[in-house]
């Protein structure tokens, strides 16, 4: 799992996953010294490494997420882009949840607050979440799973992030188990 900031939703799934025997998180990636992901993690005897920008980028954490032969990379919460060598190595393998019904509210620099803060000021009645496929551009892989929740004018940013964090933790572990077994039923 990938993750650059708190890392409620690594915490969920790694909760949800914590008495399945036939699933084990082989690795919890950062990109950031300071992320809570970090801490949150602990306390399943689990120890997130940092990387840095060249690890990412210039192949060293590649090869070494290829040697630990993931069925899945689960992106929860992780800004950076996923680049192309990535992309071709893991072929829907590669999973990312957004704060947002995509197509809406996609794209670069749409991510946490800043997509809760756009569905406010455009007046959205619903918003919701979306877990995709990773490809080469930002938020545009194929959808897996949608869920949306219903807004009120009353609802602040604030709000509308609560309500978004509701549902990944709701339903991206499941998303995750679904996967993982169709992976396995394929195998």
């Amino acid at each position: 799992m990938f993750a650059s900031g708190n890392g409620s939703n690594v915490e969920e799934i790694c909760r949800f996953f914590e008495q399945d025997l036939s699933v084990t998180v082989v690795a919890v990636l950062t990109n950031n010294l300071n992320a809570g992901v970090i801490q949150r993690v602990k306390q399943f005897g689990l120890k997130a490494e940092v990387f840095n920008k060249a690890d990412f980028t210039e192949g060293g954490l590649l090869k070494k997420v290829i040697d630990l032969k993931p069925d899945l990379i689960v992106l929860a919460g992780f800004l950076w882009k996923i680049g192309n060598d990535w992309v071709n190595t893991f072929p829907n393998k590669i999973i990312n949840i957004h704060p947002a019904l995509l197509p809406k509210y996609g794209g670069k620099g749409m991510y946490g607050h800043h997509v809760h803060k756009a569905v406010k000021a455009n007046g959205e009645r619903v918003t919701g979440i979306t877990i995709h496929y990773v490809n080469e551009a930002y938020d545009e892989g194929a959808i897996i799973f949608q869920e949306e929740v219903q807004l009120t004018d009353e609802d602040r940013v604030e709000d509308i992030a609560k309500k978004v964090h509701t549902l990944e933790h709701r339903h991206f572990p499941s998303v995750i188990d679904q996967l993982l077994k169709k992976e396995s039923n394929e195998v």
